[in-house]
């Protein structure tokens, strides 16, 4: 264990230090406010803290996981793109990568299992999906801006798998209940199902909407080796004005989820702020050249990060108070 907290210190130092410590505790409020949000505001009990505690455990390692074979696949534009990063500039080994990846990877599957069989399915076909889109598919399928298309795949699966874990081993009692071989039991309505596919569509265009501007910053690297992001398929200024379009997007599909779900107006007002100004830095990031834009790429992309992240923040801090409220003025 200590030998894995130290190599986690040398994986990126200057993220650690700087903002490592916000984005992890972020990451844990969003893998608890998704389960959070399908279960809704009631009484919470073990068999929920359960659920959240292994949400956190599985996609924490999952998140890890995604991102260490993210930087062995992508060794080679980071020689071009980010070469301090671990591998190109000799901190780790691809050899020594590709172990902690594989302890990550078994954490997932080990926390997904213990909530239910379907939520080993859910990070299964995920881990499935983005080993082949990172090792070959974003490099030889031709398809403009591939990469960039199936990038948020890695967030989306925290959106489906809060909610399958809840229909899974807390099926609601009006809830309408199917039982399929070997994954077995789950249980959803219809406004549970459209909730959970409102909070998908967020979840990927909010993500995606700040992996643009970090394309950008890459375009030198991915053309070089033929991975086909919106930059390098329609150029720089295109790709800035559809990042814009997707911070736009994912703000209204917010406030569709503020309307259809029970967050309140703890989440509504702070999530409105924090959107406008994410949409306004992202509006004078397509006013800029393009060598200012491939300059500031990592930046913008960075402040559309933290507005993704926020936005679970905000979730997990209504969610939170709402039931605190019905615990103890309720019942």
């Amino acid at each position: 264990m200590n030998k894995l907290v130290y190599f986690l210190f040398r994986w990126r130092p200057f993220r650690w230090r700087t903002i490592m410590v916000y984005e992890m505790i972020s990451l844990n409020l969003m893998y608890c406010a998704v389960p959070m949000l399908a279960y809704g505001v009631q009484d919470y009990d073990w068999s929920i803290l359960r659920i959240l505690l292994l949400s956190i455990i599985t996609l924490f390692a999952g998140y890890f996981a995604t991102l260490i074979w993210n930087d062995i696949s992508d060794r080679e534009i980071d020689k071009i793109a980010h070469p301090d990063r671990t591998i190109p500039s000799g901190r780790v080994t691809p050899t020594q990568f590709f172990i902690v990846a594989l302890v990550f990877s078994a954490v997932v599957f080990i926390g997904g299992i213990l909530i239910s069989v379907w939520c080993l399915f859910v990070v299964g076909m995920a881990a499935l999906f983005v080993a082949f889109h990172n090792k070959y598919l974003k490099k030889i399928i031709k398809i403009p801006a591939y990469s960039e298309i199936f990038t948020p795949v890695q967030w989306v699966v925290v959106a489906i798998f809060g909610y399958v874990a809840i229909w899974t081993a807390l099926p609601q009692s009006h809830a309408l209940s199917y039982d399929l071989p070997i994954v077995g039991a789950i249980a959803f309505d219809v406004d549970s199902f459209l909730n959970m596919i409102l909070l998908v569509l967020f979840t990927y265009f909010a993500d995606d909407a700040h992996d643009l501007p970090e394309g950008i910053h890459d375009i030198e690297g991915d053309k070089k080796l033929g991975v086909r992001t919106y930059a390098s398929s329609f150029g720089i200024k295109t790709s800035a004005r559809i990042s814009f379009f997707m911070f736009f997007i994912s703000g209204i599909l917010g406030v569709v989820l503020y309307f259809r779900t029970v967050l309140s107006l703890v989440f509504l007002v702070p999530f409105l702020i924090v959107w406008l100004y994410t949409l306004r830095w992202s509006y004078q990031y397509m006013k800029k050249d393009e060598q200012e834009m491939k300059d500031t790429g990592l930046i913008i992309g960075q402040k559309g990060f933290n507005y993704f992240l926020t936005a679970f923040d905000l979730m997990f801090l209504d969610l939170l108070l709402q039931v605190l409220y019905h615990s103890f003025f309720v019942t």
